[in-house]
This record gives structure tokens, sequence and C-alpha cells, in this order.
């Protein structure tokens, strides 16, 4: 595999490079492997404690099977054949790999040229893969053509470089979610902080997205905290949603609506608020169909 070693300063760093590459290839083969063979105990010796925890409370707060849902993915992970590796980097217990060329899912025709991310964490000792970012090239004609041409002047930025510091390990859930749940929020032009029962956090920027709530929906009072702010270039007066939904199990029930915070048009959110939304008996009889 054709690589192009990243230097920081001198042949030391060259040298640490062509160390580094094969150490966390091996790490994301072995992972990899994992999840093509749908080993649990292979997933857990390669993969770092907070991607564990996390891909665990993301599990049970959909009401699934863990570890068997961990390996219920649309497409095996991409394999590093025929990719080339533009970067290299480590910092502390954390290294990044950054990989150029046809990613391929499986999934039909042959793929552009695209990059793909690779994460990793040291602990231990050892290298374990800790996450992945597809950067799709097709609205960046210039940076494709740049990279095709060994300029590896874009990856240069914050996002394909180790941070230094591993992400801590979050919080466990203990069981599975009384009720799945999901955040949704609506904020062009704004980042939209929100917190669910003190557990689950959301960072949402200039978008329309929904995510899980980390240990679901209880019965009773459930706390949500959000923060709002401007991004540059917003007009200060775009609408903006945050919504709470929870779902049902059972095929056909629609999700319910628990909370929702909306701003209109013109309208100026809070900079900052703590609400609660119950879940009733009312809501759990139409959870259940009834």
């Amino acid at each position: 595999m054709a690589a192009v070693a990243v230097l920081a300063g001198g042949a030391g760093d060259l040298r640490a490079q062509n160390a580094l590459q094969p150490q966390l290839e091996a790490t994301y083969n072995h992972w990899r492997d994992a999840m093509v063979r749908k080993s649990g105990a292979a997933w857990k010796a390669h993969t770092s404690a907070r991607r564990q925890a996390e891909v665990r409370n993301r599990i049970l707060s959909e009401r699934a099977a863990f570890p068997g849902a961990v390996f219920e993915i649309p497409a095996a992970p991409p394999a590093l054949a025929g990719l080339r590796a533009l970067q290299v980097t480590a910092k502390g217990a954390t290294a990044k790999a950054v990989y150029f060329g046809k990613v391929d899912f499986g999934v039909g025709a042959s793929p552009p040229d695209n990059l793909l991310v690779l994460s990793f964490v040291n602990e231990r000792g050892g290298w374990k893969y800790d996450g992945a970012e597809f950067i799709n090239l097709a609205a960046m004609p210039d940076v494709r053509a740049k990279l095709r041409s060994g300029d590896i002047s874009p990856l240069k930025t914050p996002e394909f470089l180790p941070s230094g510091q591993p992400a801590p390990v979050p919080i466990q859930v203990q069981g599975p979610a009384k009720y799945i749940s999901k955040v949704y929020v609506y904020c062009p032009g704004r980042e939209v902080q929100v917190m669910v029962n003190k557990i689950s956090r959301h960072t949402f920027a200039n978008t329309k997205e929904a995510e899980v709530v980390i240990g679901g929906a209880r019965d009773g009072a459930n706390e949500i905290q959000f923060t709002v702010k401007a991004l540059p270039g917003s007009e200060g007066n775009e609408p903006m949603t945050i919504r709470v939904y929870l779902f049902s199990e059972i095929q056909g029930v629609n999700p319910v609506k628990a909370f929702e915070y909306q701003v209109a048009e013109g309208g100026k959110p809070k900079a900052f608020d703590t609400r609660n939304f119950q879940v009733t008996p009312a809501i759990v009889a139409k959870l259940r169909g009834k």
C-alpha cells in the first residue's frame, strides 16, 4: 500500500511515521475482521473503551441486543487495499490515518476517489480503533484534484489531525431504555447543544437532524437543557426547532412528540434554558398502540 509520510520535523519523525502506519493498519484490519466475522470478543479486543461504551449505550437506548446489534450494519467496513495513506500522525495517546482512493463499501458500482479518516487511541501500550469518517469529495473537486496530485495541504486542518487528548469514556447506561426516544433539531445558522436527563449530550450545527437519546426517556418527568448560539454568517432571524419524539416498538404506531421548543422566523431563541417533558400514562398508551 502506497504511503506518504507526514513530517513534523526531521528523519526521526519519518522513522516514527513509518513505524506507526503498519501498527494502525493492523489494528484496523483486526477490527474490520471482527466485524466481518461477527466476533464480539475480537471486536472488544480491538476497539477503544470509549467507542465500546458509546456503541453499547446507543444499542441499549434503541432496545436492541448487545453485542449482537454491533454487527447489524448495512455494509462491511471498507478494506484499505488499494487506498493511499496520505497522512499518518500521532499525538500523545491519539492517532489518525487519512486514506485516499476508491473507498469501497461493496454496494455497487466502482466508487470515485474519496477520503477515509481513521481514528485510534493508545490504551495500555496498544492501539485501539476509535472510529472512522467517510468524506465524499463530490462537492469538492478542487480538493480531490489536489490530493490526486499529491498535494496534501487540505489535510492540515484539525479534523484530519489527532488532538492529543482521548475523548472521555461516556457514562454507561445500566440496561435497555424504558422508551426509545430521539432528539430532533432544525437550526439553520445556529449551533444548538442539547442534554437530556443529564446523560445524553448532542451538538447540532446548521442542520436538520435527529439523534438517539442515550438512556431513552423514562416514566414521569424528563429534563432537557439546551444552549443556542449564532454561527458566523448567520442573519440571526432564522427559524429553529427542538423536539423530542418517543418511538413505539409496535409496527405501524407513529412516533409521539413529547417536547417541542420552536422559534418562528424573525424570533429570538433563548441562549440557555432548562425544561421538562412528561411521559404520561396517555403517552405510554399511544406507544402501545392503544
